[in-house]
């Protein structure tokens, strides 16, 4: 299971103080290091962490595949187009939110998604939708002509009572299931960390999961070297 690596919060603590560091791309680097296989970032349109100039450094600068979390906008869609990422992963967006809130309403947007997604593949840009486990969205991914859909995990994340956990692992388990029969690659996360991952990795047939709050913000304690490595091994020994 591949393991990307989201280095938003890098730039956070970069604009927190207007300064030119840490930089993102620097931190990259010690990510693929240390065992990621893909650099995930979001360029969000408020450009409250990642920046334009940081999207179009890190495609030059690293040597694994990048990630390039965007919201369904024109702009967007002409940086990315620009900028040529591996993968793209279309996100739902808001301005007042902390951090992304559910997943993409594929099924309400389907008109609007299909030209764009089939935009950036015809330009060699492999394109997932982060949706939430539930069939309704993955069959709508289907429709629109996605190669991949990334399932959120937050509900899991949050998730407290042990009924709840088995509750949402069965929920991504059987959409796991689904999305396979519709042919699609399936990545998955959010809120996933050094204490919840190991049940996901257990679900097999999921091929990456993006993890970068938990990584970022235990890098302050272990170093990033330290808290990737930390985090693929989890992975490895999960995943048998």
């Amino acid at each position: 299971m591949d393991l990307g690596v989201n280095i938003d919060h890098v730039a956070t603590l970069r604009q927190a103080r207007g300064t030119t560091y840490p930089d993102p791309v620097a931190a990259a680097l010690i990510c693929e290091a240390n065992g990621a296989d893909l650099i995930t970032l979001h360029l969000r349109e408020d450009r409250r962490h990642i920046s334009d100039h940081d999207v179009f450094r890190m495609r030059e600068a690293i040597a694994t595949r990048m990630n390039l979390e965007m919201a369904v906008t024109e702009e967007m869609k002409q940086i990315a187009l620009s900028v040529k990422p591996d993968d793209i992963c279309l996100v739902p967006e808001k301005r007042q939110e902390i951090t992304t809130e559910g997943g993409l309403n594929v099924a309400d947007q389907a008109a609007s998604l299909e030209p764009f997604i089939d935009t950036l593949q015809s330009a060699g840009i492999r394109v997932s939708l982060f949706i939430d486990p539930d069939e309704s969205q993955i069959v709508a991914s289907h429709a629109v002509g996605a190669s991949v859909i990334e399932l959120h995990t937050g509900a899991y994340a949050e998730a407290r009572s042990a009924s709840q956990i088995r509750a949402e692992l069965s929920r991504l388990e059987t959409a796991v299931k689904i999305a396979e029969d519709h042919g699609f690659r399936v990545n998955a996360g959010h809120g996933l960390n050094y204490e919840n991952v190991e049940p996901i990795v257990a679900i097999r047939s999921i091929k990456e999961l993006n993890i970068g709050h938990a990584i970022i913000s235990e890098a302050l304690f272990a170093g990033l070297a330290g808290a990737v490595r930390r985090m693929r091994e989890l992975m490895n020994r999960a995943g048998g």
